[in-house]
C-alpha cells in the first residue's frame, strides 16, 4: 500500500510538470474573466472517500474499465493572471452508466470508479485528473463538475461540459448562461499522443 501510495504520488508530480496550453478566448493585456460559477448539485460527497487522488480509475485496488479514459488538467489563475499555487481543486463525476457515488442517487454507482478526486495545484497552478470523458444522463448534459478551494475559503464551484455535444443545447444550465460564460466552461476533448485530453483553464477572484 505504501508503494502503490507513493508511485501515484510520483504520477501525479509527473502530470503537473507537463507544459500548460493557454486556451484561446482569455484576455491578453488585462484582467481576466472569471470562470462563472453553477450549482454544485445534490451529489457532492458526503464523506469524502478514504481513495480521493487524482486517479479516478481506480478506486483502491479496484480498475475502472468502462467509459472512454480522459486527461482534465488546466491551470488555476486569478483575475490578473497570476498562478494561483496550492489550490484545491476537487471534481466529480457519475460512471458510465450515469451513476453517482451518492446516496441520493440509490447507491447504484459501480464501486471501482473512484467518482471523485482532489489534487493541490502546483507552483504554476496546475493540476491534472485522469478519470473518464463525462456521459450524459437523464435530464443532463456531459459535465464534470469543479470546485476550487484556497485553506479555508472556497473560491468557485462549476461545471466543465464537452465542446460540441448535442446534449449542451437541451440542458437548462447550460443554456442559462451568456455565450461568453458558456465558452469558458464548454471545452473540446481531443485524442492525443496519452488518450483523450481536455485542457479547462480555470480563473477565479483569490
Amino acid at each position: 500500500m505504501q508503494s502503490r501510495s507513493l508511485s501515484r504520488r510520483t504520477a501525479l508530480a509527473a502530470a503537473v510538470a507537463l507544459p500548460f496550453v493557454w486556451r484561446p478566448g482569455f484576455a491578453q493585456g488585462g484582467p481576466l474573466r472569471r470562470t462563472p460559477a453553477q450549482t454544485e448539485g445534490p451529489f457532492y460527497p458526503v464523506e469524502i472517500p478514504k481513495d480521493s487522488d487524482f486517479d479516478l480509475l481506480r478506486n483502491g485496488a479496484a480498475e475502472y474499465r468502462k467509459g472512454q479514459p480522459a486527461w482534465v488538467s488546466g491551470q488555476v489563475l486569478d483575475v490578473q493572471g497570476t498562478a494561483v499555487s496550492g489550490a484545491v481543486v476537487e471534481i466529480w463525476q457519475c460512471d458510465e452508466a450515469g451513476n453517482y457515488h451518492h446516496p441520493g442517487d440509490g447507491g447504484r454507482a459501480d464501486p471501482s470508479f473512484q467518482g471523485f478526486g482532489r489534487v493541490v495545484a502546483d507552483r504554476e497552478g496546475r493540476y491534472r485528473f485522469r478519470t473518464i470523458k463525462p456521459v450524459p444522463y437523464t435530464g443532463r448534459t456531459p459535465h464534470i463538475h469543479v470546485k476550487v478551494r484556497l485553506q479555508q475559503r472556497e473560491l468557485l464551484t462549476t461545471q466543465l461540459y464537452v465542446e460540441g455535444d448535442p446534449h449542451n443545447e437541451r440542458d437548462g444550465l447550460w443554456r442559462r448562461m451568456s455565450a461568453a460564460e458558456r465558452a469558458s466552461v464548454t471545452v473540446p476533448f481531443r485524442s492525443g499522443s496519452d488518450g483523450v485530453q481536455a485542457n479547462f483553464p480555470i480563473v477565479v477572484a483569490a
